[in-house]
């Protein structure tokens, strides 16, 4: 497995979200990145969106928790062989949760070749 630590990991993720174009960043609202070691389910997920896509905003108030998007750090080190596939893993797994930010759902990720 490779060996990153938890605050280089955390500024691959800065690089990934900083490489992503500006129009899937543009309607992010009240959502939140963090990395976390492991899930607490211990699944081999690399990443999870928690929250209210933008489809189901209509019952989002004033006052509401940010949503948040967790990429998991000892399971992508896991999955990646180096330190290009992490950076390239990584900013897959950002634009996978970010899609399902925007509503859509695992098949038509699938279907878009996201992951």
């Amino acid at each position: 497995m490779l060996d990153v630590s938890h605050e280089d990991f955390e500024a691959l993720v800065g690089e990934g979200l900083d490489s992503l174009h500006e129009d899937m960043l543009r309607e992010l609202d009240n959502v939140i990145f963090l990395v976390e070691d492991r899930p607490e389910d211990g699944s081999d997920v690399l990443g999870v969106y928690e929250g209210f896509s933008l489809a189901e905003r209509n019952v989002y108030g004033y006052g509401e928790e940010p949503d948040r998007i967790i990429l998991f750090r000892e399971n992508l080190l896991a999955h990646c062989a180096d330190h290009d596939e992490l950076v390239s893993e990584i900013r897959i797994t950002l634009v996978h949760e970010i899609a399902h930010f925007y509503g859509l759902d695992e098949a038509r990720i699938h279907e878009l070749g996201g992951g």
